[in-house]
């Protein structure tokens, strides 16, 4: 690498760059962190905690997606750029610790520890990036001022009490999301260009995938470790298998066709850093949500498989695929074009089942839990059938 490359990555030798044991590595926290968000909804699901736990999703996210972006561009294998990854990893494990209390007792440690790891890491990318990247260096001082900015509310955040908390970090969360919307414009610096965001359209499709991956997983070991301290019988059996087959689906849905399909369209975009905003950073968010929240379902059909349902289950098992397939269409209509039947269909069904809920609250879990995941298997079919055998072109609009 040359010296006037200094950190940032070289040309890909083949294909793409890959995604580096460094950046593996990184991503075991946010296992951690998944797992705290979907144990807490579990614990207190109520209207106030889904609040609260969504605004610590969107920040636990953008910590994330943030990072990927840097690393695009930042060589993970660099001793310099794993120092700071693995500082990040120290900062993240605080962080994922307090989101159980993050609204509590832990509060600073949280807001402390998401300025450091969002101040910190731009910090470093600026003073990193070489002078013959003026535009990107650019880019990076704008990012690490809305970094700073936002960074200051979290921190304020977690030292005010009650309600000043929410919206003290509400208004940092709004912050973190409109910043890409805004181009990251800064008085007397202006705003930056997304045609200079020369994304590596491989890297980050595969970076967003394995996000997918980590909350799949956690999905996964939360059915495991919840049917292994129930006492089974066959209620029990259907609601585990169901629920693991509900994870297969969403597999399916995502990684059989889609995640292929953004990575191709990413990689040969004419405005990569456009797509990568509006397709990765924005859209993923409520895939991942999604399946966060249908693990919280499964875990309360697991609990409870027979008898009558409750709200909160049907809000789960049923909710959860509705924002993991709203997300999916969202994110195959960024990167194909349109509108996909299959999805609109899935999402119409489990939108009418939420609206019967009169007579959805008389099945009992596990069957509610089967219906859910017969639309996701459904999804899944129709549009491995329907689009594979043409590819993604626009005669697959027909699906």
């Amino acid at each position: 690498m040359s010296e006037a490359q200094g950190l940032l990555r070289g040309e890909p030798t083949e294909g793409h760059h890959r995604v580096t044991y460094v950046e593996l590595f990184f991503d075991l926290v946010f296992v951690f962190a998944v797992t705290q968000l979907s144990h807490t909804l579990v614990e207190h699901f109520d209207g106030p905690t889904m609040l609260r736990t969504g605004i610590l999703m969107v920040a636990v996210w953008w910590v994330w997606i943030d990072t990927s972006w840097a690393t695009n561009w930042l060589d993970p294998d660099r001793p310099q750029v794993r120092a700071v990854l693995f500082g990040m990893m120290l900062a993240g494990l605080a962080l994922s610790t307090s989101i159980p209390d993050a609204f509590g007792q832990r509060a600073p440690a949280f807001g402390v520890s998401y300025a450091l790891m969002q101040i910190g890491r731009s910090a470093f990318v600026v003073a990193a990036i070489p002078g013959g990247e003026a535009a990107l260096r650019m880019n990076f001082r704008r990012i690490l001022a809305w970094h700073c900015a936002a960074g200051l509310l979290w921190i304020v955040g977690g030292f005010v009490e009650g309600n000043a908390r929410l919206w003290v970090w509400g208004l940092a969360t709004a912050l973190q999301c409109i910043a890409p919307i805004l181009k990251f414009w800064v008085p007397g610096l202006g705003a930056s260009a997304v045609s200079d965001w020369k994304v590596e359209g491989g890297h980050m499709a595969e970076r967003c995938g394995l996000f997918i991956i980590i909350a799949l997983g956690e999905s996964i070991l939360v059915t495991g470790a919840t049917f292994g301290k129930t006492e089974w019988s066959g209620w029990t059996v259907t609601a585990f298998v169901s629920s693991f087959v509900a994870s297969l689906a969403m597999w399916w849905i995502y990684f059989d066709l889609g995640a292929e399909a953004g990575s191709r369209e990413l990689a040969d975009s004419d405005d990569p850093g456009r797509l990568a905003r509006l397709a990765y950073t924005y859209l993923h968010l409520p895939i991942v949500a999604g399946v966060i929240i249908t693990a919280v379902g499964d875990e309360f059909v697991l609990a409870h498989p027979d008898g009558a349902g409750e709200a909160k289950t049907l809000a789960t098992v049923v909710g959860g695929p509705l924002v993991f397939l709203a997300g999916t269409l969202l994110f195959k209509r960024a990167v194909r074009g349109w509108l996909q039947l299959s999805h609109l269909t899935g999402i119409a069904v489990l939108v009418a089942l939420l609206a019967a809920a009169p007579l959805t609250l008389r099945l009992s879990p596990a069957a509610l839990s089967l219906l859910a995941t017969l639309v996701l298997i459904v999804v899944a079919a129709w549009e491995s059938r329907s689009l594979a055998p043409r590819g993604t072109g626009t005669s697959a609009k027909h699906e």
